[in-house]
């Protein structure tokens, strides 16, 4: 039988390849955050995940802290909610081979990942498609599922461009259901976020703000480096006397994301009245952001510190996922006639 809880389990993975920017905050973060009000949160930190594309162990570890730094600084209270190393549960790695020998080659051959990877090599006229794959990134579902099932999750909530990894988990643990008895691994269904909660705030530029663009603001920027930032934002060259149009303003749509409703009204006026400049809405939207990141700050700075609770806090969230995991992997083991 599944373990009990007094709620349904929600499972978030958090895949430690780059350091947070104001994007992750507002897209990932503070919605995953809420669905703790209506579930037995769980989040890991995916650094096995990361191995397939990040080959610098120090930069492995120092993201993989400051992945856990940022959630608990965002409001991840760690006495309700467990956080956990994917590296520090090794009851993961067991089920995903048991669930590879399971999982349909045909299925892997669909995943997105590995398809997308096909496709760039064929779009560079390689003859081999294969080229520069390795086994991790071909195997990935299957280690996601195995991270999913473990937990006994009940929900995933992912973004709409993750939903196959749950779908994919979905599918191989109903085939290893059919093949060793029903009920033996829970069956987890997919969360999308709501429209308000997938927001994505524009970079620097005005595309999408994304590490792949490099034009990300850093969450925990210094106070200097994220004023220079925010003046970065393009803007058009409307004179600071015409009216404006705040939603196409890259930087109202980020201010939006900050600023109270009463600073969201009266910005939004005296722009579309004419009279502030872009300039102008860049200082106040310094001044909202710094408001509400430079106490986040604070604490992400000391935790990342050496010798700081971090890691107890780590560990401890390690405990609490094994003895959950311990009881699926029992439940499985038992189904294939393990001893």
């Amino acid at each position: 039988m599944a373990m009990e809880s007094a709620r349904p389990v929600s499972l978030t993975g958090i895949k430690p390849t780059g350091d947070p920017h104001l994007g992750n905050l507002i897209g990932a973060i503070r919605p995953a955050l809420q669905l703790a009000d209506s579930y037995d949160a769980m989040y890991f930190i995916a650094d096995y995940h990361a191995l397939t594309v990040l080959r610098d162990a120090e930069q492995l570890r120092h993201y993989t802290r400051s992945v856990a730094a940022t959630w608990i600084a965002a409001g991840l209270d760690t006495d309700r909610i467990t956080m956990y190393r994917q590296s520090d549960v090794p009851e993961t790695f067991e089920l995903h081979w048991v669930l590879s020998t399971v999982a349909a080659k045909g299925l892997m051959n669909r995943a997105h990942a590995y398809k997308a990877a096909r496709d760039k090599n064929a779009e560079a006229g390689k003859s081999d498609l294969d080229a520069g794959v390795n086994m991790g990134l071909y195997n990935y579902p299957v280690l996601m599922a195995a991270d999913i099932l473990l937990m006994d999750s009940d929900v995933v909530p992912v973004g709409k461009d993750q939903s196959q990894h749950v779908e994919y988990a979905a599918d191989i643990a109903g085939t290893f259901n059919h093949l060793f008895g029903e009920h033996k691994l829970k069956v987890p269904r997919l969360v999308l976020p709501e429209d308000d909660a997938a927001k994505t705030l524009p970079g620097i530029d005005g595309r999408k703000m994304s590490k792949s663009y490099g034009n990300t603001i850093p969450l925990f920027a210094p106070e200097n480096q994220l004023k220079k930032l925010v003046r970065r934002i393009a803007t058009d060259s409307t004179p600071v006397e015409e009216p404006k149009d705040p939603d196409s303003s890259s930087a109202f749509l980020i201010y939006e994301q900050f600023a109270t409703p009463e600073q969201l009204a009266d910005t939004r006026k005296r722009l579309e009245a004419g009279g502030m400049g872009w300039g102008d809405l860049k200082n106040e939207l310094f001044e909202v952001i710094n408001a509400q990141i430079g106490p986040l700050r604070a604490r992400y700075d000391e935790l990342m510190a050496p010798g700081s609770e971090l890691d107890d806090l780590l560990a401890a969230g390690a405990v609490r996922a094994r003895a959950r995991a311990k009881v699926v992997l029992d439940r499985v083991r038992d189904a294939v006639g393990i001893v």
